[in-house]
């Protein structure tokens, strides 16, 4: 696999940032944002694909965790 070039590189981000854009706007519901996920999957490498869809996984779960706290589960109970 060759490197993307600059422009396809910008024709990938933009497409990304187009899901992104759906996904939010659709409460992260898939169904209104199948062309854009076609589009994203057309114009990106199939790393990058899986990057980003994982990026975007980690960024709401960090964001839900700044928002709501974390509270660890707890643990089997220790006998002395």
């Amino acid at each position: 696999m060759t490197a993307p070039t600059s422009a396809e590189r910008k024709v990938c981000w933009g497409a990304r940032d187009d899901l992104w854009k759906c996904l939010d706007d659709n409460n992260d519901q898939a169904s209104p944002c199948e062309k854009f996920q076609r589009e994203f999957e057309v114009n990106c490498p199939a790393q990058w694909v899986k990057y980003f869809t994982k990026r975007r996984d980690f960024l709401k779960y960090k964001q839900k965790m700044e928002a709501e706290g974390f509270t660890p589960a707890e643990g089997p109970k220790q006998t002395t």
